[in-house]
């Protein structure tokens, strides 16, 4: 299996209220992308970190293999979900894709 984890702050242009209202969204979006991806075992949006984080959101989702992942990348729905709520949301991704243990 892969971990595929992403770090993301908010974008600059958001007042609180509409970083909360912007990531409850990108949460239910991203979530349900395993029910229409093949391959995804799990997807989980972290919305709540503690004050000592560098970043604002968490994504941590797992996949079948490497194969799986590629092509959730470039899967329509999770290109869907990035372009229109994902992207105009954040700030300076950090990701790491590695083998599972």
């Amino acid at each position: 299996m892969v971990r595929h984890i992403v770090a993301w702050n908010y974008a600059e242009n958001f007042t609180m209220e509409e970083n909360r209202r912007n990531a409850l969204k990108m949460k239910e979006e991203l979530e349900n992308l395993v029910h229409l991806i093949p391959g995804v075992v799990s997807i989980h949006l972290y919305i709540e970190p503690l004050t000592s984080s560098d970043s604002d959101l968490l994504l941590d989702s797992v996949f079948d293999d490497e194969e799986a992942l590629k092509a959730y990348i470039i899967h329509p729905e999770h290109v869907r979900v990035g372009t229109n709520y994902v992207k105009p949301i954040t700030a300076n991704r950090k990701c790491i894709d590695v083998l599972m243990d």
